[in-house]
């Protein structure tokens, strides 16, 4: 999806191709079996780090306090943003007092200096949201990313 908002928001066109996990797809980027990846950062810094593979740009609004020197693909493609993200939810007719309490747990997990310097050495940023806050990004993202599917054609199988 990164590589899609990507051709649609520069004009351009590339090949998808699909890989099962960024696993088998990091080793043929490696192998030079493919030319360009749009890779989370935790599965592509250490070998960023190691000169292994060389970070074109980060796909995040700004650059990356990981890996500071490498540009934002927003400063040559604007309107260019692509974050991976994870997030914690629950059937729709959990009781709030419930969604409340998972929703503080996890804010004060993602909080913890220990976890939180783990995360950023791997380039993650966490994000402390409400859960009102959490459900207003995925309806952002949901649009979003619909328009990039429907540019791209893109249909379920």
């Amino acid at each position: 999806m990164s590589g899609e908002l990507f051709k649609m928001l520069a004009g351009i066109d590339m090949l998808h191709i699909p890989y099962r996990g960024a696993a088998p797809a990091v080793t043929d980027l490696l192998a030079g079996q493919v030319q360009v990846m749009f890779a989370t950062m935790p599965a592509a810094i250490q070998y960023v780090r190691a000169g292994n593979l060389r970070a074109l740009a980060v796909t995040t609004g700004t650059r990356s306090d990981a890996l500071p020197d490498i540009p934002a693909v927003k400063e040559f493609v604007p309107g260019y943003e692509a974050t991976t993200w994870y997030g914690v939810g629950a059937p729709k007719k959990t009781p709030t007092e419930i969604v409340e309490r998972l929703n503080k747990g996890t804010n004060t997990a993602i909080a913890d200096p220990k976890l939180k310097a783990r995360l950023a050495d791997l380039g993650a940023e966490p994000l402390s949201m409400t859960s009102g806050e959490f459900a207003q990004f995925i309806a952002e993202e949901t649009e979003k990313w619909g328009k990039v599917v429907k540019s791209a054609g893109i249909k379920a199988e």
